[in-house]
């Protein structure tokens, strides 16, 4: 049995652990196209974003601030297997070398889509930013809705949660902390 039947007998079992009929006509493919669904949604486990990165590593004197924001977030809490969904803001200082735009929100989608926990993936998209580019500094601000805390529990549907995250001249420099906080908070767009 490979993995995509044996999930589908789970989510069948599933089904009618709640109470329906798996053989009911608008359930019969569901346990296919949940499995499918699941095996998208955690698709980041057969990535490596430090090779994202290294893909596209270009040698420049540039020696400024560099920020790719609004980068759409869709993940998976961990705890619920729920989505939380938002932005992520990333900025770094190179030190001669930079990388190709792109691929700091496919370095996000790498870590998001996992299951995950906030603050985590926070920390893993700095860290592979900081490992693979060696800048000045990373800084990295998350803002997310959370479906395991709007959805059921406390059911606080306005709630956003934000992490950040930051190495070398961010943490040591509040001044350059702070430009990088005013321009992800400016319409500039």
């Amino acid at each position: 049995m490979s993995n995509q039947e044996k999930m589908e007998a789970h989510y069948r079992s599933i089904i009618e652990q709640i109470g329906e009929n798996p053989e009911r006509e608008g359930l019969l493919k569901t346990p296919e196209r949940v499995s499918k669904a699941m095996k998208f949604l955690t698709h980041g486990y057969d990535i490596n974003p430090d090779e994202i990165v290294q893909q596209a590593i270009f040698h420049e004197e540039y020696s400024e601030m560099v920020i790719v924001k609004d980068i759409e977030v869709y993940s998976m809490c961990e705890h619920h297997m729920l989505p939380f969904f938002g932005k992520a803001h990333i900025a770094y200082i190179p030190q001669g070398k930079i990388v190709g735009l792109s691929k700091l929100p496919r370095v996000v989608d790498a870590y998001a889509r996992r299951l995950q926990v906030q603050e985590r993936l926070t920390i893993e998209i700095r860290d592979c930013i900081q490992r693979t580019l060696d800048p000045k500094g990373v800084a990295v601000v998350i803002e997310c809705c959370h479906m395991c805390m709007q959805m059921r529990g406390v059911q606080k549907q306005n709630s956003v949660t934000t992490t950040s995250a930051f190495t070398g001249i961010f943490l040591k420099n509040d001044a350059t902390r702070k430009e990088f906080i005013n321009l992800v908070q400016a319409k500039l767009h």
